[in-house]
């Protein structure tokens, strides 16, 4: 289990104890995890399309590159975050893993599933204007979807609230 607390830059942070301990679950809250998640999935959402797409690969080898970029740097944003509070790197790992596992998976689900399922999507190529529509709405689809699963999360102690004490 994670250290629940964590003492860098003269700063005391104490952090609930017991184990199901609750969080506070606001909307606002959970949207700021779920953008911070957004930013590394569309990171790698896009890089992989772009990768793939440019070099000509099919649909299930671009989508494979997209997904695992996704989950690269989705967690390697909250692993800067948390290696800047100190944290030693097999500890920052068990983080990451903690807070976006699921935030990552919810998203990158409809977010490619959303791209799976609109027609002639998959087929578009960066110069065309359903690629990048079809790629835009997919990800705010997965942020709609993934908000209330972080605030769900969040409300548990789990997901994102297992990050937010190494936030500053």
């Amino acid at each position: 289990m994670l250290e629940n607390t964590h003492e860098t830059a003269g700063h005391e942070h104490a952090h609930h104890a017991a184990a199901g301990a609750t969080h506070p679950a606001t909307w606002a809250t959970a949207a700021r995890a779920t953008l911070h998640c957004l930013t590394g999935c569309a990171i790698g959402e896009v890089l992989g399309m772009v990768v793939g797409t440019a070099l000509g690969w099919g649909n299930l080898p671009t989508t494979l590159l997209a997904i695992v970029l996704a989950f690269f740097f989705g967690y390697s944003l909250t692993l800067r975050g948390v290696l800047t509070a100190g944290v030693g790197l097999r500890a920052a790992v068990r983080v990451a893993l903690a807070a976006d596992t699921v935030s990552i998976a919810v998203m990158e689900l409809i977010d490619n599933g959303t791209i799976a399922v609109w027609p002639a999507a998959m087929d578009a190529h960066l110069v065309d204007l359903l690629f990048w529509v079809s790629l835009g709405i997919s990800l705010v689809l997965a942020f709609l979807v993934t908000t209330p699963v972080n605030r769900w999360m969040i409300g548990r102690g789990k997901g994102h609230a297992v990050a937010h004490q190494y936030h500053h």
